[in-house]
Parts: structure tokens; sequence; C-alpha cells
């Protein structure tokens, strides 16, 4: 792979790796400093809540991902317009 000879790596990718780790890891610690009331549950009660818990998570980092990529928090609208 070639790079152009004034090529300068973005800071943006490792910035947003450390926010999604520290992301990642603040949601840890929230959902399982709610381990005792959840485990009071009945066990089909708990695993929707894990199921959720562990998926909803992941819409927020879309922006991120894209900012990362494009230094744009949303993205490029397309150059062809619907007839």
């Amino acid at each position: 792979m070639n790079k152009p000879p004034d090529y300068q790596p973005s800071w943006r990718k490792p910035a947003g790796v450390l926010f999604i780790l520290a992301y990642i890891f603040a949601w840890i610690i929230i959902v399982v400093s709610q381990g005792e009331w959840i485990g009071r549950l009945p066990i089909l009660v708990q695993a929707v809540i894990y199921l959720i818990a562990g998926v909803i998570w992941l819409p927020p980092l879309k922006p991120l991902l894209i900012w990362m990529e494009t230094g744009k928090f949303r993205p490029a609208r397309s150059e062809t317009k619907p007839s």
C-alpha cells in the first residue's frame, strides 16, 4: 500500500478507539451494578434484560464511527436525488 508523500495519520481513530473502550467499560459497570437486582428476577426475564443490555449500547456508536472515518458526525448525503 503506497501512501502519498504528504500523508498524515488522523488523530480521530486513536481518540475514537479510546472513547469506545471507555464507553464499553462504563456500560459494563452500569449493567454489572444492577446484577443483584436483576439476579432476583426469573431466569427468562434476566435473559431478556441481558440480551437488550448486550445490544442497546451499539447504536449510539454509529455517529462516532462515522466521525472517525470522515471527520463529520453525519454521513454525507448522496449526490443523486431520488426521482
